[in-house]
């Protein structure tokens, strides 16, 4: 982590140069907003939401470490993915009125854009563990406290949903204060996923540096088999933009398509050029994954994806903007054209400030459920890539998945195809998952999940009746109706008969 302590304390000018990269990062972003050492602008909402899951489990995790930091003077803190503090515990009445009286409190809002430099703003900002000490604070009213702070992650959707921060004395040891807040972020999450939805827990990012996107080998031709409308005019929306030299911003869900659908619209205006996708890694790899693909910026007949910059650190968000800005081709002019890029976010708004000045057309790519005649043309792109020839779909099938909502997307799509185009060349609907039936968010235990599945299994067998199906799972036509019902399960085509 680049924020080891500085020799000297940090002033304005000349003293600030000496601070680590992503400190002096920060302190240039606190001038941007318009704070002075001497001014702090925290802002008071006079509530917070103590019903949230982020709340319920952060204050339950922090009551256990108050027992073990018993007399120590650290004030244990939850707060938002806003830098909102939700509560504040400690045993330490002397430095809770201290920290009153720079209003880092519950109700208080203290972003980098309302205090400056600080621990909590810091590990929002950059989402990675970070530890402010001293004089490395922006304003000089936190120039008493050190603080390490961690992001708490979200285990369904991996976005950060706040942050743990441990603030003491800026001449206390501050040397296990980082990881204790890394561990206690940690057991936050790890209690959120034991008591949230039940859905299974997002992998961690995969540190992929960069995917070649070659013309006919990896995205979807739609010549053969038109997709939708709708996606054909995203398409052709993206295309227009970029062969008009503007910066395409592809918002929408996760797995929608959002980097697919650029690459298909810069491949036709540049066949021969390589469009190369970049995906961010796990924050603490960042620098590594930067280092690893940027130099493809300078080489020509080069166009760059970079997908999901709304999870980008603020300094890594800062570094690319600088990049694209200074990249030039040669064949521009005097000046040189820009580097032709894209970017995929999940709203505009998420889009980190030093990137957003540079997008010139937002295009939001429609959720797979908004689009379910191209369900079947990417199925069959799915099963075919995968198997090397043509894969057929039964009429079951084809109801089956086109009346799933998919919930994850084209993603979920091309998972549930592979694994049945594995199993066989005619995919029937006993050859799917039990989630394509499903029609439940309910929370299921495993052994709901496992009387489910077993069910599906049952009732997607051709020809099978309820009462055949109740018979082979050992209950009554009734309860084997009431299961159907709780577990949301339609299988379409099945027979009713007795």
């Amino acid at each position: 982590m680049d924020n080891a302590h500085p020799d000297v304390a940090p002033g304005r000018g000349g003293e600030a140069a000496r601070l680590p990269t992503r400190l002096r990062a920060s302190w240039r972003r606190s001038e941007t907003y318009g704070l002075t050492p001497e001014e702090m602008r925290p802002v008071f909402t006079g509530s917070v939401d103590t019903g949230s899951l982020l709340y319920e489990c952060g204050h339950e995790v922090l009551k256990g470490l108050r027992t073990t930091l018993a007399n120590e003077p650290v004030s244990m803190m939850i707060t938002d993915h806003e830098g909102l503090v939700l509560c504040r515990l400690s045993d330490d009445a002397t430095i809770d009125r201290s920290l009153d009286r720079v209003h880092l409190a519950p109700g208080f809002y203290f972003a980098e854009s309302n205090a400056g430099t600080n621990g909590l703003g810091l590990a929002l900002a950059d989402r990675a563990p970070s530890l402010v000490r001293a004089g490395e604070h922006f304003c000089a009213g936190l120039r008493g406290y050190t603080c390490a702070a961690a992001p708490v992650l979200d285990p369904v959707t991996g976005q950060v949903a706040g942050t743990v921060n441990l603030t003491t004395w800026s001449d206390s040891s501050s040397q296990l204060l980082l990881a204790l807040a890394q561990a206690t972020a940690g057991s936050t999450a790890a209690l959120m996923l034991a008591r949230g939805s039940g859905r299974r827990m997002r992998p961690l990012p995969r540190g992929e540096v960069f995917r070649v996107y070659a013309e006919g080998s990896e995205g979807y031709d739609d010549t053969e088999r038109p997709l939708s409308a709708a996606w054909r005019q995203c398409v052709g929306t993206a295309r227009r933009a970029l062969a008009e030299g503007r910066v395409v911003a592809a918002v929408g869900e996760s797995g929608a398509g959002r980097t697919a659908l650029l690459s298909a619209a810069r491949r036709p205006a540049a066949p021969r050029e390589r469009v190369l996708a970049a995906r961010p890694s796990a924050p603490e790899d960042i620098r590594a994954w930067l280092t690893l693909w940027t130099p493809e910026l300078a080489k020509d007949d080069t166009c760059v994806i970079v997908s999901r910059v709304d999870t980008l650190p603020a300094w890594a968000a800062a570094e690319l903007a600088g990049m694209f800005a200074r990249v030039r081709r040669p064949d521009g002019g005097a000046a040189g054209r820009m580097q032709p890029f894209a970017l995929t976010a999940s709203d505009y708004s998420a889009v980190p400030s030093e990137l957003a000045p540079l997008v010139g057309t937002v295009i939001e790519v429609p959720p797979l459920r908004d689009r379910p005649d191209d369900v079947m043309p990417l199925a069959r792109h799915f099963a075919r890539r995968h198997r090397g020839h043509e894969v057929t779909f039964t009429p079951t099938a084809v109801r089956a998945l086109t009346s799933y909502e998919w919930p994850e997307n084209v993603r979920q799509l091309r998972s549930v195809v592979r694994g049945a185009a594995s199993r066989a060349d005619e995919v029937d609907a006993r050859h799917l998952p039990a989630e394509v039936f499903t029609g439940s968010r309910s929370r299921l235990g495993r052994l709901q999940e496992l009387e489910r599945d077993e069910i599906v299994r049952c009732l997607t067998e051709p020809g099978t009746t309820m009462a055949e199906a109740a018979e082979r799972l050992g209950m009554s036509r009734a309860t084997l109706y009431r299961r159907t019902a709780r577990y949301g399960i339609d299988v379409p085509g099945r027979t009713h008969r007795s």
